[in-house]
């Protein structure tokens, strides 16, 4: 996971923000439509056209028969039966198109979400950081501590529990990029703290859990490390005309994605 994301990372720095990070929209129309674009390629490749293509046919057929003889129970029942026989079989043939997607879109989309989906925060507020502790670590709450750059200041004291969580609630004093370093008996982690200034990609979470995947933004902690996770406050960006932060762009990316393949798929040959 840690090896894939940073390849991914990598490879996506270079081709996302063409325009610079202020400009979200040429990506957020962009990829949606190659998104649905790698779609319909995946499902004229793997699909079974012409199951699909004779399931929405037989759907078709009775659901015409429900219409025109509802007042028969005998025709009603079976061709409603039949119908949704021929739903399931429709479901079935899209399957495995959508498992082959999976990876791909699911990368996409993850990428798009840490480039845009959160602002940096507020100079003069508050954030909290949260450092959370392997259950099985020899490492405590009370071995764990923090340095802070120029820039940032603790605004209250540590708070440890007794779950393997250390709490700091950092003041953000001026503006950039700031990493504060966690201090995990020998293990250093580091998280870098983004404070005002020009959108850019801004980390909120480090993860050695399957969250990683949809966090790229950061790397995931050493496997040997005792640290489990390191969680920022977060910003949702304002994107304009496109939904905020990272449940805007998954519709929106979704939706336009669809949108995307209804409209191309006659040019490229493919029944939905």
């Amino acid at each position: 996971m840690r090896t894939f994301n940073a390849l991914m990372t990598t490879i996506f720095d270079v081709v996302l923000a063409p325009l610079g990070h202020s400009r979200p929209w040429f990506d957020l129309v962009l990829w949606p439509v190659l998104g649905g674009v790698v779609a319909l390629l995946v499902i004229k490749a793997v699909s079974n056209q012409d199951g699909i293509n004779r399931s929405k046919n037989w759907i078709q057929v009775h659901l015409l028969e429900v219409v025109l003889f509802k007042d028969d129970l005998g025709v009603v029942l079976p061709a409603t039966v039949k119908s949704l026989w021929y739903n399931f079989r429709y479901l079935g043939y899209n399957i495995v198109p959508m498992l082959v997607m999976f990876v791909p879109m699911t990368v996409i989309l993850t990428q798009l979400v840490a480039n845009y989906a959160y602002a940096p925060l507020p100079v003069g507020s508050t954030a909290l950081l949260v450092v959370k502790l392997e259950s099985d670590s020899a490492v405590k709450p009370a071995d764990v501590t923090l340095d802070l750059p120029a820039g940032l200041t603790l605004d209250a004291p540590l708070v440890r529990t007794a779950d393997g969580e250390v709490a700091a609630r950092l003041r953000l004093d001026t503006e950039g990029d700031h990493t504060v370093t966690v201090h995990a008996g020998s293990t250093d982690e580091t998280m870098t703290v983004s404070v005002g200034g020009e959108p850019r990609k801004v980390s909120v979470l480090r993860t050695k859990d399957w969250e990683a995947l949809l966090y790229p933004a950061a790397p995931v902690p050493a496997s040997d490390s005792p640290v489990e996770s390191i969680t920022l406050d977060r910003k949702d960006r304002s994107l304009l005309f496109f939904p905020d932060g990272e449940s805007g762009i998954l519709g929106w990316f979704f939706g336009a994605s669809l949108l995307a393949g209804f409209l191309l798929k006659d040019r490229f040959g493919v029944t939905l």
